[in-house]
């Protein structure tokens, strides 16, 4: 069998099955994988300190033999190596924790390189070296600037390099440009046989940047023109419903609002506009930040669907957020001559085939539910819109199930997370993206403040003083996963103690746990100022619209994502009065500083997501629901690419696509063809399931 850059990476010599294994497991499987499995950092042994150099907390490389190696175990049972390392300038002790086989491989009298800090021992106060890195050094000619991978279980070092190595040598000559020319030249991109030799062996640093720069530009630039050859397939192959949107219908609607639209919601409603008047189908996101008023926007959509003779679906994460969209959309609609229905799956079963027996007619209505509406029972007869609402709870299957009740519907998806630009352009960079930048006039400022332990009390009597003056007031505890019996003793203990605290006030709780009926019934109260204080889990995170609620105490922030605390802020200010959001926990942690601080610093949704990115990275936002979708082996499998890191140049190559798919659309000119292979090799089969929307 010969031997290919896509064999298999067990079938290079000196790797076999076994290794292979291991290999896998970092998401190598061929031989062209183990050429694009690229350093994630550089050792540059030119520039290596001497001993008596170092400086204490300042990262940095020193080379030197090992004089002693001694091993301790403390009090707590941790294991201690500790290596005296010696160079011509001194010595110095390095130390490592829990890893008590390097007794066994620093051998007296062998040369390492180490890279760390000089730090104070808090107990002995002794300064030691602690090495995040070490590496034996085999020979005095050794590559100045030395790659340094990432590694797993059973894999080290010198035995990757040697593998790459060996990939390099043999297979390099087969990797095929799939660049034109014309876009190499205009944006000054290497060769790509270059950029991966020098990212693999660069002479400097600055040498590996550029060789990088190439990689990176590849990976986004082949994603966005796969995602744009998918938006102009969307539209150009899937006929959808040429809407009439003005009519008597319509006009009822506008006329009867309460209030005035913002700009920002207007310039969305003449995208929707054009989008339903069009033949092409609707598939568009709209972001915008809490209490921004996307509800609206998306009932304009769901008037024009009713008023055409169609049906209106809306699908809500949660059956509290589709319970409170019913009471929203019917108030919103009364007195116009549009029903509304609520499937969720806490009706009883007469109810539920009630609804059933509706939806399966051609009767034009409004729809309102939770996965229930994906059920094979539900069997829409005249789908026109389908609108999903906090789209990022949803998997792209539940998504794409619910367009698929109807004959190519519109769609609308409403995101009240804002999704920075970056990770927006990676996942949703197929649909038209309308933005909601403004808030109603009217609304109320939102003042957060960090509350210590000692201030509690005062805040307590803050709390008291505002419900006397008519307010209400959420207290929330984490309970991450609504079957975690223990989180949920301690939510129904705190609610106890509150009751104790605020004798004289009406306290009560809601959780997930609780049925469609009692949540309903609760919410309800609160709405009517029948409840003061509500103890809540992160149940009432999205939608929940209380305007008279002007106190939110969010205690144990620590176990808090960011855009979740933002997004449980977004429940107050939502009147005209001044709100008051109080965090509470516990800030050891690092991370847990840098939200709070984000926290305090701004109301803005947008920069709230862009630090929560940076925080987090774009896999655990996404989270295991976002099936189809991965960051690591793959659907979007970027190498060398990082859309935190590199942000700015993912939003420059979505430009450039934009420019060069216009000249050739199909990608069909003989220039572009190893190109359009390139995108089918790696997304193709996506595009054409639709896993991307």
């Amino acid at each position: 069998m010969a031997i290919t850059i896509n064999s298999e990476a067990r079938y290079l010599k000196g790797i076999g099955p076994k290794l292979a294994n291991t290999l896998s497991r970092i998401g190598i499987f061929t031989i062209k994988d183990l050429l694009y499995y690229f350093p994630r950092e550089y050792e540059d042994r030119t520039k290596i300190m001497q001993i008596a150099e170092l400086q204490p907390e300042k990262e940095a490389l020193i080379c030197g033999k090992v004089v002693s190696v001694s091993r301790f175990r403390t009090k707590r049972d941790f294991i201690i190596i500790k290596a005296v390392i010696q160079d011509k300038s001194g010595k110095v002790k390095a130390i490592w924790f829990n890893q008590p086989f390097l007794l066994k491989v620093f051998m007296k009298g062998i040369e390492l390189f180490l890279k760390g800090k000089l730090e104070r021992n808090s107990y002995s106060g002794e300064r030691t070296f602690v090495p995040r890195y070490y590496e034996i050094k085999e020979s005095n000619n050794e590559l100045p600037i030395m790659p340094v991978y990432p590694l797993t279980e059973g894999l080290y070092q010198k035995r990757l390099r040697s593998m790459i190595k060996n990939a390099i040598q043999v297979f390099l000559p087969q990797i095929v440009d799939y660049l034109p020319e014309k876009i190499r030249n205009g944006y000054r991109l290497q060769e790509l046989k270059d950029s991966i030799l020098k990212l693999h062996y660069p002479e400097t640093i600055e040498q590996a940047k550029k060789a990088k720069e190439r990689l990176i530009f590849d990976e986004f630039f082949v994603f966005q023109l796969g995602i744009l050859m998918r938006k102009k397939a969307f539209k150009e192959n899937l006929p959808g419903i040429s809407f009439k949107v003005e009519g008597n219908l319509v006009d009822e609607f506008f006329n009867s609002l309460p209030f005035k639209l913002t700009a920002s919601q207007k310039k969305v409603i003449s995208d929707i506009r054009s989008d339903m008047s069009g033949g092409s189908a609707m598939n568009r996101l709209i972001q915008g930040d809490v209490g921004c008023g996307k509800t609206i926007v998306a009932v304009y959509a769901m008037v024009v669907a009713v008023q055409n003779g169609y049906q209106a679906a809306v699908m809500a994460p949660t059956e509290i957020l589709a319970i409170q969209h019913y009471y929203k959309i019917s108030e919103l609609l009364h007195g116009m001559n549009i029903e509304i229905g609520l499937l969720t799956g806490s009706e009883n079963i007469a109810d539920k085939r009630t609804m059933h027996k509706k939806i399966a007619s051609r009767k034009p209505m409004i729809v309102i539910g939770t996965h229930a509406l994906l059920e094979e029972a539900v069997k829409f007869d005249n789908l026109g819109l389908a609108v999903i609402d906090e789209q990022h709870r949803f998997g792209v299957v539940q998504r794409t199930g619910l367009k698929s009740k109807g004959s190519n519907p519109d769609v609308v998806v409403m995101s009240a997370t804002p999704i920075p630009r970056s990770l927006a352009l990676t996942l949703y960079g197929d649909l038209d993206c309308s933005v909601i930048t403004e808030l109603p006039p009217g609304r109320g400022t939102v003042t957060t403040r960090f509350v210590s332990k000692k201030e509690k009390k005062r805040m307590y009597e803050f709390l008291r003083k505002e419900v006397k003056g008519g307010r209400q007031a959420y207290v929330v505890y984490p309970l991450v996963d609504e079957s975690e019996k223990l989180d949920l003793k301690a939510v129904r203990t705190e609610c106890a103690k509150l009751k104790v605290e605020f004798p004289e006030l009406a306290v009560d709780l809601i959780h997930g746990r609780m049925s469609g009926e009692e949540k309903d019934g609760i919410m309800k109260r609160f709405k009517e100022g029948k409840i003061d204080v509500l103890v809540c889990t992160t149940v009432i995170e999205v939608g929940i619209d209380v305007p008279n609620a002007t106190i939110m105490i969010i205690e144990h922030v620590e176990r808090f994502g960011l855009s979740q605390m933002h997004q449980l802020r977004g429940r107050i200010g939502r009147g005209s009065e001044r709100s008051y959001c109080f965090l509470m926990g516990d800030l050891s942690g690092d991370a847990a500083k840098v939200r709070i601080k984000a926290m305090l610093e701004s109301n803005d949704g947008f920069y709230i997501a862009e630090v929560d990115l940076k925080l987090r990275g774009p896999g655990e936002i996404l989270g295991t629901r976002q099936s189809g979708v991965s960051f690591a082996g793959g659907l979007i499998n970027y190498r060398a690419a990082d859309i935190i890191e590199q942000g700015e140049l993912l939003k420059f190559t979505r430009d450039a696509a934009e420019k060069y798919i216009l000249e050739d659309p199909e990608l069909g000119q003989e220039a572009n063809q190893r190109l359009k292979q390139e995108i089918l090799d790696k997304y193709g089969k996506y595009l054409q399931l639709g896993v991307l929307n």
